[in-house]
């Protein structure tokens, strides 16, 4: 098990409580997996005090502490799929999606499989070559005009053409999950990066968004966690579910994207 994984003090909801690092995090998985339906998209993000998506090298990663990792870890082991943009998978070198050993009968109590899918979405349909000869089960999301760029790199079998009606070139991104969930991939993780997220909220696809704020600032030009082409017109609630804090000051919330149930909204 890790052993820089540190306790993490629950605020909110209810009487604060310590989740201290047990094989397995019974805590976590209970607190984040509570509630979840058979299809749920969950985007994961991390920005500094500031709102910077990224750190001074470009990449997300470079704002990750411990607690995040740990939480992340944990998210990770209860999603069938993670759903990411190719630049993402550029930037921060994605090559294999690990479950953490203490955490897989954790993932095989929730019905997951033994590994996760990584499902790249391009609009060009360019398969980043980091991820076609390793390990990775790999799936495309693209439209009409990455199709047969993707089927060049992946079997037919991997690539999801989902053109949009109103821009053929650009997946449909409800189509892709729709496509997902019939593949038996209904629990998705979505990883950015801030344009992906964006045509996800725009779409209204986001179930919850789980945003880690790293205890620092940049300033400078980072994006935003979500950063699209225009503002959601008009704002979209969002109601805090969880709120973790970490020794080093990481806060760790969850928010919840759907309007509660009896809301008539």
């Amino acid at each position: 098990m890790p052993t820089d994984a540190p306790p993490l003090d629950l605020l909110l909801p209810g009487v604060p409580r310590t989740f201290r690092h047990l094989p397995g995090e019974p805590d976590l998985v209970a607190l984040l997996g509570r509630g979840r339906p058979a299809r749920h998209v969950t985007a994961t993000m991390v920005a500094s005090v500031d709102g910077a998506a990224c750190g001074p090298d470009g990449r997300s990663g470079s704002l990750g502490t411990p607690a995040d990792r740990r939480v992340f870890a944990v998210l990770r082991a209860l999603a069938d799929v993670v759903l990411v943009g190719a630049g993402t998978v550029r930037a921060e070198g994605y090559r294999e999606l690990p479950v953490v050993d203490h955490l897989r009968g954790a993932r095989a109590a929730a019905g997951r499989a033994p590994a996760l899918v990584l499902a790249i979405v391009t609009r060009r349909g360019h398969v980043p070559r980091e991820v076609l000869h390793g390990a990775l089960d790999v799936v495309v999301v693209t439209g009409a005009a990455g199709a047969e760029r993707a089927r060049a790199q992946l079997p037919a079998d991997r690539v999801v053409a989902v053109p949009r009606d109103d821009d053929p070139g650009s997946p449909d991104l409800a189509a892709a999950l729709d496509v997902l969930a019939a593949r038996g991939l209904g629990h998705v993780q979505a990883e950015g990066g801030p344009r992906l997220l964006a045509d996800l909220l725009a779409a209204d696809l986001v179930d919850e968004l789980c945003l880690t704020t790293s205890p620092l600032l940049l300033a400078g030009a980072a994006p935003r966690a979500a950063a699209g082409a225009g503002p959601l017109d008009p704002p979209r609630p969002a109601r805090l579910r969880h709120l973790l804090r970490a020794p080093d000051d990481t806060l760790l919330t969850c928010w919840d994207l759907r309007p509660p149930v009896g809301s008539g909204a």
